[in-house]
């Protein structure tokens, strides 16, 4: 059994690292020094681990505990990377306990599940008159919060036989689908003229105000009333927005950001068309109307299949160590559990509870941290030696 103060005290190691992002943020330090630090931390314990270099300060970090044969492998995931701490930096790389919550940045997104993954690993090897069968795999990964790049370049090489992927949720949680999404430009071109020149400009950022409330329709008369079964209403917001250059001219472009979301059985192009419809309708009401859509980064939704192995295991753990069995849900979020199951790798995900996730005074529950070790210490040695 994984011992509370081991667990807080690697938490706490691994909150004072900045791993921030090196994609999202531009002076983020990627995942480099957290990186050295947990190859120092597995180098006594005769565990096989490498460094992948992913990209500029991105590094992924992967364990294997070999199998003596016969059995199925298995990888746990969690993610080396956080988002940037910019409303809280004075007091974000500060760990803290208070009562049965961990605070800091990344403690529960996905710092503490690094730590629970790492010592759940050094239990299983340091018992060595108990051998799995199959490969267990510890995927410690980059750039999860960017664009996935960790995760895409792991499943290009190692293809274990199921996959666990550990992010926040509550415990007796086990998450079997997500939406996915799309960071997406719109640009709706105007005309620069002179202020007192309206026949000779075109206001794009007035235009954009019709993209806008169109937008809010298609958020409250379409998502809204028809929510995924699991994954709630798909997700949609305005990010950013930008246009013009002074006060006395017609701003000649006009840039919206926005996120929105996609759930299984769509693709980003759904989302395209709905924006489609909306220049289709704008334009016929303003002839000089002109817009075009530049998607900057899209992901599929995750719906997990093959799991039913992986599942009965990991449900049964869950109910000798909770009293009861766990509930299938999804999540509005998204996640690199979608890249693995793509990848022909059945997936599951699961996780502690925490709040705050990408905002002041993240915390992470460490009770359900020892508890959620102990349902994968035992989910991993049924699954590997099946």
């Amino acid at each position: 059994m994984i011992q509370t103060s081991d667990l807080i005290n690697l938490i706490s190691d691994l909150v004072q690292i900045n791993s921030i992002n090196s994609w999202l943020i531009s002076d983020g330090h990627g995942e480099a020094e957290i990186a050295t630090y947990i190859e120092n931390w597995l180098s006594p314990l005769n565990i096989e681990f490498y460094r992948e270099f992913i990209a500029d300060r991105q590094v992924n970090l992967v364990a294997r505990l070999p199998g003596k044969g016969g059995g199925k492998s298995l990888c746990i995931y969690a993610h080396l990377d956080t988002v940037g701490c910019e409303l809280w930096k004075e007091r974000a790389f500060l760990p803290r306990v208070e009562g049965d919550r961990l605070y800091g940045l990344g403690s529960a997104d996905d710092k503490g599940h690094c730590a629970l993954a790492l010592l759940v690993l050094k239990s299983i090897a340091m018992q060595s008159n108990e051998l799995l069968n199959g490969d267990l795999w510890l995927a410690l990964l980059a750039d999860e919060e960017g664009t996935s790049n960790g995760a895409q370049q792991f499943i290009k090489k190692v293809k274990p036989k199921a996959a666990i992927i550990l992010e926040p949720n509550a415990l007796g949680n086990i998450v079997v689908t997500h939406q996915g999404f799309g960071w997406i430009d719109i640009i709706v071109k105007g005309k620069a003229a002179h202020g007192s020149a309206p026949e000779l400009g075109i206001d794009s950022i007035a235009y954009m105000g019709e993209v806008i409330t169109r937008l809010h329709h298609l958020d409250y008369q379409v998502f809204a009333p028809n929510p995924h079964p699991l994954n709630g209403k798909t997700v949609f917001h305005t990010s950013m927005i930008k246009g013009g250059t002074d006060y006395a001219t017609y701003p000649a472009e006009c840039i919206l950001s926005i996120e929105i979301g996609t759930q299984p059985g769509e693709t980003i192009n759904d989302r395209i068309q709905n924006i489609e419809t909306i220049f289709h309708e704008i334009r016929t009401k303003f002839p000089d109307f002109s817009a075009e859509v530049n998607v900057k980064l899209a992901r599929d939704p995750f719906k997990s299949q093959g799991c039913e192995l992986l599942w009965n295991i990991l449900s049964d753990e869950t109910n000798k160590i909770l009293g009861e069995l766990p509930n299938a849900v999804g999540e509005n979020a998204w996640c690199d559990a979608a890249l693995f199951q793509q990848a022909g790798i059945p997936t599951l995900m699961m996780g502690a509870s925490g709040e705050n996730f990408h905002a002041p005074d993240e915390w992470v529950s460490i009770s359900e941290l020892i508890k959620l070790g102990d349902i994968l210490e035992g989910t991993i040695r049924r699954f590997c030696n099946e």
